[in-house]
């Protein structure tokens, strides 16, 4: 089948697009309003951008009638800071929960039993049961047009700072154990993956070691830690 997006016209039940770019990594992010109010929510258009320095991206659609961004965009943008916690299998009610469209000064964390405890680096807090956040100093956002007000889209950008692993999850080998994080992750309609299978594959061919370096996340040309 083939169908322009701009139509709709693919003749399914439901929109297939949510279901193709997938899986898709959740943040679940914190931030606080102007008032010092948390707000914490699951977003499942979420991704890493580079790694030296690291950032990381979330976008939202506006409020409903074309009012803005969203909170957890607009707090970002106000407060110039958020957090990403790790969304797990394990934390999957509490994310549901977080999910909810509740009212600006409904505290989402409270709202779901979540035990928040202090950032090292940035004010908004974290989520104390999740077993990695990620410290993050707000970018940038780009505002993508969309077909109607409500479509239009908020793509924040922040620069990871800090972050935060729990030694539970880190193997004897110094690697993250991803198996036991279990992350969770969006399909399309109601559906959500987890990891449970990881598998290895090393790169072959020229410049082996350039892609070594990517592939591990090996930093170039930064100052080692002894420094």
């Amino acid at each position: 089948m083939f169908y322009e997006t701009a139509k709709n016209n693919h003749g399914l039940p439901y929109n297939p697009y949510k279901s193709i770019v997938v899986p898709r990594p959740i943040g679940w992010i914190t931030t606080l309003d102007l008032e010092g109010r948390i707000n914490l929510a699951p977003y499942s258009q979420f991704n890493n951008l580079g790694y030296d320095p690291p950032y990381v991206m979330f976008s939202s659609s506006s409020r409903p009638g074309g009012g803005g961004p969203k909170d957890t965009a607009g707090n970002a943008m106000q407060g110039g800071e958020f957090v990403c916690n790790m969304a797990t299998w394990d934390l999957r009610d509490q994310i549901n929960t977080t999910a909810q469209m509740v009212s600006s000064d409904v505290d989402e964390a409270k709202l779901a039993g979540l035990e928040m405890v202090p950032s090292n680096l940035v004010a908004p807090p974290r989520v104390k049961a999740s077993p990695v956040h990620l410290e993050c100093r707000y970018h940038t956002t780009l505002t993508l047009p969309g077909h109607s007000v409500d479509n239009i889209v908020y793509l924040t950008v922040g620069e990871v700072l800090g972050v935060h692993i729990s030694d539970d999850v880190i193997t004897d080998e110094g690697k993250i154990d991803i198996l036991k994080c279990r992350p969770l992750a969006r399909m399309g309609y109601f559906d959500y993956t987890s990891v449970e299978t990881v598998f290895e594959m090393a790169p072959g061919g020229p410049n082996l070691e350039k892609i070594q370096q990517g592939l591990e996340g090996r930093a170039k040309g930064r100052r080692d830690a002894a420094e």
